[in-house]
């Protein structure tokens, strides 16, 4: 994503110079702006979500459990997906140390600070659809209600005090349902829900100030205990995502041209070639050899054979009598 962004910012440069200055300063806030735009969708996404899904049961023992269930599990969801859709998170979980690194205690706790440091972005970036949602949905106060309204303390109740509380909380469980209250009691269901509302409005501010404050905070920890210096840093980073870029062009480069030595021996020519004389025509062994489900095969401890065709290309054409 972030490839992209800084694609579209080169071209829209171009179009005017007058621009120049601008897209100059949105270049390097990619990783801003790729925030901005997560967060703006998990917003319309809620709202969406809340308009056609959401629901209140209105009924004792389900309000807290649906309510807590539509303002948890998707912030859940949304966090698990932000891990998982991260390249870096798989860095850290598949990499092993490089047989190149020395062994010296400086070099160690070096690489456990930058460690950390990946990590802590890592779950910044995948907090913030999550923190999104559940600053939203507070916000907009309609979970909380839901949940919480049959917990409300008797004194907004102000209804007659000979209710017993079994009856109490079947009559407050069922003030999210306007068309469920008496007209005698629609006073009191407002007072509720007003009051519900303040509650949720108020935690979603705290928490979004506590999630400011927090990554503010973090950042200048961050800096603090850095053991490079701000501009050793940027350079750091600018380097990484470069050499990632580079990486990734090369890698599809090269998975293709050395895809094509395979799909050439066994069909004789590529796609695109020019002026085939002749084609080669699989036998039914080879055939049988390339289908089927393509693993990872071990071939020795360096390299694998990344496919059934992979395989059957380095071991030579099978013979129609499978010699």
């Amino acid at each position: 994503m972030l490839k992209h962004f800084k694609k579209t910012f080169f071209f829209l440069s171009l179009i005017h110079p007058t621009r120049i200055s601008l897209f100059s300063f949105l270049k390097g806030k990619e990783v801003v702006i790729a925030n901005a735009i997560i967060a703006i969708l998990t917003i319309g996404g809620q709202q969406l979500f809340s308009f056609f899904t959401f629901s209140c049961p209105c009924h004792v023992g389900q309000n807290l459990i649906y309510g807590l269930a539509f303002l948890g599990v998707p912030a859940l969801i949304l966090l698990v997906v932000g891990y998982a859709l991260n390249n870096q998170t798989w860095r850290l979980v598949t990499g092993k140390r490089s047989p190149l690194q020395a062994e010296g205690t400086q070099n160690q706790l070096l690489q456990c600070k930058l460690t950390c440091f990946v990590l802590c972005s890592i779950t910044g970036r995948a907090l913030v659809a999550p923190v999104t949602w559940l600053a939203v949905t507070l916000i907009n106060g309609s979970y909380y209600v839901c949940a919480m309204s049959e917990y409300v303390s008797v004194y907004y109740y102000g209804a007659n005090p000979n209710v017993t509380a079994s009856d109490r909380k079947k009559i407050l469980a069922a003030f999210p349902c306007s068309q469920l209250v008496p007209p005698e009691l629609s006073r009191a269901r407002d007072e509720v829900i007003l009051l519900l509302r303040y509650q949720s409005q108020v935690a979603g501010w705290l928490l979004i100030a506590v999630v400011v404050i927090t990554v503010f905070l973090s950042y200048c920890l961050a800096s603090c205990f850095s053991p490079l210096s701000f501009l050793h840093f940027r350079y750091w980073t600018s380097y990484v995502h470069n050499e990632q870029e580079l990486f990734d062009e090369a890698t599809d480069q090269h998975s293709k041209l050395y895809a094509i030595q395979h799909i050439r021996k066994f069909f004789g020519f590529v796609p695109g070639s020019e002026n085939v004389g002749e084609i080669r025509i699989p036998s039914l062994r080879e055939w049988q050899a390339i289908s089927g489900l393509a693993f990872l095969k071990l071939v020795d401890e360096e390299h694998y054979d990344y496919s059934l065709l992979h395989d059957w290309a380095l071991k030579g054409s099978v013979s129609p009598d499978g010699v």
